[in-house]
Parts: C-alpha cells; sequence; structure tokens
C-alpha cells in the first residue's frame, strides 16, 4: 500500500444512537405525529373551502356521465366486432 491510498473504515459511523434503529424511530415519532396531525387540519380547512354541488347538479352530471359511457362503450364494441369480422375475412 502507498501513501496515498486508503482504505474505508470497517465500520459505519455512528448516528448517536446506541439502542439501534428502533431508538431512532421513537425519536422521529413525535414529529411524523405533528406532522400528520398538521396534514390533516389543512386538509380539513380546503374541504371547507370547496363549493360543493347541489343534489340536482349532481344528479345532471351522473346521467351526462353514464350517457357519454354508454355511447363510447358502444363505440369500441361495434369497432372491434367490425374489426374481428374483418381480420376473419381476410385470414380466414
Amino acid at each position: 500500500m502507498t501513501d496515498t491510498e486508503t482504505h474505508a473504515p470497517s465500520t459505519p459511523p455512528s448516528r448517536g444512537t446506541s439502542g439501534g434503529g428502533s431508538s431512532l424511530l421513537w425519536a422521529w415519532l413525535p414529529a411524523i405525529f405533528r406532522a400528520l396531525r398538521r396534514r390533516t387540519r389543512e386538509t380539513v380547512a380546503e374541504m371547507r373551502k370547496v363549493l360543493w354541488p347541489s343534489r340536482n347538479e349532481m344528479v345532471t352530471y351522473t346521467v351526462v356521465v353514464v350517457i357519454f359511457v354508454v355511447i363510447m362503450v358502444t363505440i369500441v364494441a361495434l369497432l372491434d366486432f367490425g374489426l374481428a369480422k374483418l381480420v376473419l375475412a381476410i385470414f380466414g
């Protein structure tokens, strides 16, 4: 080994906890709960700002979506059926 070469230490440096990973968890647990509590408060505050649709609007939107989905399913089914017939006619 030359003077410029160095070896890595055989053990990783200590993180300042004597109990290992579990004590690190216990040290972070209060901070995690504070963050979750803050996130929940902020979420509730944002949800109160939402302008919720009326029952009549909700029924109207639902009917429009269901009709649109039925139309799209019909188009895709007809295309699938037609292309399947075309492939059978060609390769048959």
